[in-house]
């Protein structure tokens, strides 16, 4: 079983309202960018939101890597940072009990997974929760010319992120792009992929309740702020999210957009074919009726 089952959102007529779901939107810093080379995790955060954008809860602790820290000037965080915080072990009840029952959603989740599936999981994290990328999300969706999470956010709400390399701040910033995505939508978006699951997190509140946090960043006011209008760039038709992962150049993308216009018309060409074969069967029941019936009259004037 992986790490995540992925799901997707569409305007298609399946899978549950997102809306009506609840999310566990996750940020990772590390001191790399490979778990094969040795890279590990040295912050985690998670913010807790309903489908409205209601935040439910957040959490976010720096980890001890039990290693050098490196990667300083990206995400600012040193050895001496690190020191008396809680290990990834340490880390796995409450991160469980954070996720169980949730979508787990990051943007680009393929990085996450990586240190999920080779971290986190031995540690004891269960696997398996439904998982949702807003990076492939927002690809599949709308039609943008850069969709990193700061540029992403920037052009579709004027805002530019706080907090930026801290996994509260993107975690944050993820979480609200989620929240525009879903309430900003030209038509109802569903949630395509694997219910998400109760995960088992029994003693896990009294096992996290014992365990000395390293917050890097303090809370906020609560909640996300207003969520704002966004410009019309939505595609007319949306891509298949699998077309939509890695770097996501010119080529995937002309790639995916063709591959969206075939299934355009391919469809088109389905709903006249089931229109037509339905008037016809429609037009056959109908004279089979009439001839009942009539044979009916005749079989009731003969026994007259």
């Amino acid at each position: 079983m992986g790490t995540l089952r992925l799901g997707s959102l569409t305007r298609r007529r399946v899978g549950p309202r997102a809306a009506d779901l609840e999310y566990a939107v996750l940020d990772t810093e590390t001191t790399g960018l490979d778990p094969g080379t040795g890279a590990r995790v040295v912050e985690v955060a998670v913010v807790r939101l309903r489908g409205d954008g209601t935040v439910v809860e957040e959490f976010n602790t720096l980890v001890d890597p039990r290693t050098e820290v490196r990667g300083r000037e990206f995400h600012g965080i040193g050895d001496s940072d690190t020191v008396g915080a809680p290990t990834s072990a340490q880390l796995v009840p409450a991160l469980t009990e954070l996720v169980s029952g949730a979508v787990v959603v990051s943007h680009n989740l393929d990085f996450e997974q990586r240190f999920l599936a080779s971290e986190l999981v031995p540690a004891g994290l269960p696997p398996g929760q439904s998982g949702l990328c807003t990076l492939r999300a927002l690809r599949s969706q709308l039609d943008l010319r850069r969709y990193s999470l700061a540029r992403a956010s920037h052009a579709l709400s004027g805002d530019w992120p706080t907090g930026q390399h801290t996994a509260l701040g993107d975690a944050r910033a993820c979480a609200k792009l989620l929240a525009e995505l879903l309430a900003n939508a030209p038509g109802e978006l569903r949630y395509d992929g694997p219910e998400p699951r109760i995960l088992p997190v029994s003693g896990a509140r009294v096992a996290a309740s014992s365990v000395r946090w390293k917050p890097r960043t303090g809370g906020g006011p609560g909640g996300l702020g207003p969520l704002r209008p966004w410009p019309s760039c939505w595609r007319k038709a949306e891509l298949d999210p699998d077309l939509c992962g890695g770097a996501f150049d010119d080529r995937s993308r002309a790639e995916a957009e063709l591959a969206a216009h075939r299934d355009t018309r391919l469809r088109a060409r389905m709903a006249a074919v089931a229109a037509v074969t339905g008037a016809a069967a429609a037009t056959a029941v109908g004279g089979l009726l009439v001839r009942m019936a009539g044979e009916s009259g005749g079989l009731r004037g003969r026994r007259a």
